[in-house]
């Protein structure tokens, strides 16, 4: 097939963008392939971090073309008309935000104007974790002129059920983050950060309210020896964290690095840590969760949908109730007490063998033949 991606993607920074880049690798095996990106992806005052670029040296596999600007309609347009003329048999649009929905919907729109060309949705989510007037307006008017659907979880597919009921949909789940690399031993990442410390967890990714720091930061308190290390960009205020740290006198044991990390840093953040601890209120799925099976590391994770169908409860990690530091301090402390991290690795390198790109790409081909 002729295949155009369409979405967040090298140069723009983030999850998504890796997804695009990654699943433009993969389906270039067997396919021909094009991304197509954004000139500009959100206006500055729109976007609440430092940059929107990727600071990671290492080039993508598939270079995208910079030709959307997302709030220039004329952009949309001559992409569309472009995309014609190229005549693929396949557009896929990356979507996870109603922000992008009329820029989406309008592509679409006159792609298949008096054409074959067959469009599908992969949604990173549908219904935003951070709702606003208007979401699904913006979104049902982008999936109107969708042939196919993919989902990553079983909570965006319900989000696309009440939407669309009748949509042909398919469910895959998110695969593993390849791109960064292999694991490096523990002790030769610690000599990287400089830190000696023992008794490592990792919280990765955007500081956002709904991803529940503030939770993991009260457990902590009921840990005397464990250290937290924070590796994001902070979207709410740094202040009310370090507020938080300050009131349950943890800062001797949390370090934090306010920053995007280059795709080459990641492994010594990963590496350097016993396990994972995604403490989030509510989530649709998590990349993080995958960035850390990649790194064969056990992930201890609150009960939201999109985490409980990744992470198995006592096997590759534990499931604790959302919004609970004590029972989120509990299963941190049983995992050390009990020593589970050799055993949970190991099980995260059996398990993260059904989250390939290959059977990603395959799933793909099966819902469009």
């Amino acid at each position: 097939m002729n295949i155009i991606i369409i979405g967040p993607a090298f140069p723009w920074r983030g999850g998504i963008a890796h997804h695009t880049n990654t699943l433009a690798s993969h389906l270039k095996k067997k396919h021909h392939v094009e991304i197509i990106t954004f000139s500009r992806q959100y206006p500055k005052f729109l976007f609440p971090g430092k940059s929107q670029h990727d600071p990671s040296d290492k080039m993508p596999d598939v270079r995208g073309l910079q030709l959307i600007d997302s709030i220039n309609p004329l952009s949309w347009i001559s992409t569309a008309l472009k995309i014609r003329k190229k005549k693929p048999d396949l557009i896929i649009f990356a979507y996870s935000i109603p922000f992008f929905g009329v820029c989406y919907g309008t592509i679409a729109a006159f792609v298949r104007v008096f054409s074959r060309i067959k469009v599908m949705f992969l949604c990173h989510n549908i219904i935003p974790h951070e709702r606003r007037f208007g979401d699904k307006a913006l979104t049902k008017f982008a999936f109107g002129f969708s042939d196919y659907f993919l989902v990553q979880s079983s909570s965006v597919e319900k989000d696309l059920l009440k939407l669309f009921p009748s949509a042909k949909y398919t469910n895959s789940p998110h695969p593993v983050y390849e791109m960064f690399g292999n694991p490096m031993p523990k002790e030769k990442a610690k000599n990287i950060l400089q830190t000696s410390e023992e008794k490592i967890i990792l919280y990765f990714g955007y500081i956002r309210h709904y991803k529940g720091l503030s939770v993991l930061l009260e457990a902590l308190k009921y840990l005397n020896d464990v250290n937290l290390l924070i590796v994001g960009e902070f979207y709410d205020p740094k202040t009310k964290y370090e507020k938080l740290i300050k009131e349950f006198d943890i800062g001797s044991r949390v370090k934090i690095v306010a920053d995007y990390v280059p795709n080459e840093d990641v492994p010594v953040y990963f590496s350097a840590a016993d396990a994972v601890v995604l403490p989030y209120i509510s989530a649709t799925q998590s990349g993080i969760a995958q960035i850390a099976y990649n790194f064969d590391k056990p992930v201890i994770a609150t009960d939201v949908v999109g985490l409980r169908e990744v992470i198995i409860d006592g096997k590759t990690g534990y499931i604790v109730p959302v919004n609970n530091a004590e029972k989120l301090a509990a299963a941190i402390k049983k995992f050390y007490e009990e020593q589970k991290e050799k055993e949970f690795s190991e099980n995260v390198k059996v398990e993260k063998q059904k989250y390939s790109w290959d059977f990603f790409v395959t799933n793909i081909e099966k819902l469009v033949s």
